[in-house]
């Protein structure tokens, strides 16, 4: 009411309606001290990779089987010895078939299958993540070499690879075992050291797009030192695509372990592994097949679910993708 009585009150001084007196503006303006709030929200790229993440289901699902399997290996010390007995204890009777007391039923010598399946999970996540760690530090190293320096460093880091590259990647494990000998230690140290070629040239794609921008030149300008540009300016521009080939690549160690382990060349038994499961189920497929399929199917679902989650993150840090 206030402001029709004002408005009335210029019409009849005749001063033009709609133009705010300084009277207007300065009841409209802040509280002193006080700053204007921004409508629009601060954008990232690692927040609009969040948001394009929560809407991919097969990433969200992807995540929850992670989470769970993790959990459930991280935590079995807690529970599985008292409902089921040690993985490694032959409490029960031989190949008892799946029921309530054993859900997976029971192996040739009257173990656990689920108690075995649970703990296997443990060693095959444990490599799966240590090796992709070693190949990932070890493929960021030579990627930023060959990248940033180039010349004679990017000519003989990438020949290098190439005589990696060369040999079957799953031969040249097992070769390497031949000669570091069996065990887990072993196993992740194989992988990891063998599995950097393929990183270093993703990571070396990626510098060789950023290293050329403008933000990069004015560090250089202002004297800031390689390392400093490497690790501070390009390496958080470039790391997006590792982070997708890392995840990936967790899916693809797994997988490896388990076919070391079939072939005698992994965990060293009674040890479980879910390589190892396999092997021994594999004998009585026809007639007690849970004893092969149960941790077949839980290499399945793990290593689809890295491999969707490494896909979905592939799609929320894409930049050219445009918001629904």
């Amino acid at each position: 009411m206030g402001r029709m009585r004002k408005t009335f009150q210029t019409i009849r001084k005749g001063e033009p309606v709609g133009i705010e007196t300084p009277e207007d503006q300065r009841s409209a303006a802040p509280p002193e001290g006080t700053q204007a709030v921004s409508a629009a929200p601060s954008r990232t790229l690692w927040g609009d990779a969040f948001a394009r993440l929560r809407r991919n289901r097969l990433a969200i699902a992807a995540v929850v089987w992670v989470v769970f399997i993790v959990i459930v290996a991280l935590t079995a010390d807690l529970w599985v010895p008292q409902a089921l007995g040690s993985p490694t204890a032959q409490l029960y009777d031989a190949r008892l078939p799946m029921s309530a007391q054993h859900p997976f039923g029971t192996d040739q010598v009257g173990r656990d299958v689920l108690s075995r399946v649970i703990y296997g999970a443990r060693i095959s996540l444990a490599v799966g993540i240590l090796a992709t760690a070693i190949s990932t530090a070890i493929g960021l190293v030579m990627g930023a070499l060959a990248a940033y320096h180039g010349g004679i460093w990017d000519t003989i880091i990438m020949r290098l690879a190439d005589i990696f590259l060369a040999f079957p990647y799953t031969l040249f494990v097992i070769v390497m075992l031949a000669v570091l000998g069996s065990g887990i230690q072993n196993v992740f140290i194989a992988i990891g050291v063998l599995g950097w070629p393929s990183i270093a040239r993703v990571f070396r794609s990626a510098i060789l797009s950023v290293k050329e921008n403008d933000y990069v030149d004015a560090a250089r300008s202002m004297g800031a030192s390689d390392a400093r540009i490497i690790v501070r300016h390009i390496f958080p521009n470039s790391v997006a695509s590792i982070v997708v080939y890392a995840t990936m690549n967790i899916g693809g160690a797994i997988l490896t372990e388990a076919a070391l382990s079939f072939l005698g060349m992994g965990v060293v038994p009674p040890d479980p592994s879910w390589g190892i499961l396999i092997e021994d189920g594999q004998k009585f497929l026809a007639t007690q097949p849970w004893l092969m399929i149960m941790p077949g199917l839980a290499i399945l679902l793990t290593v689809l679910a890295f491999t969707l989650l490494g896909d979905g993150l592939r799609d929320a840090l894409d930049v050219k993708m445009k918001d629904a």
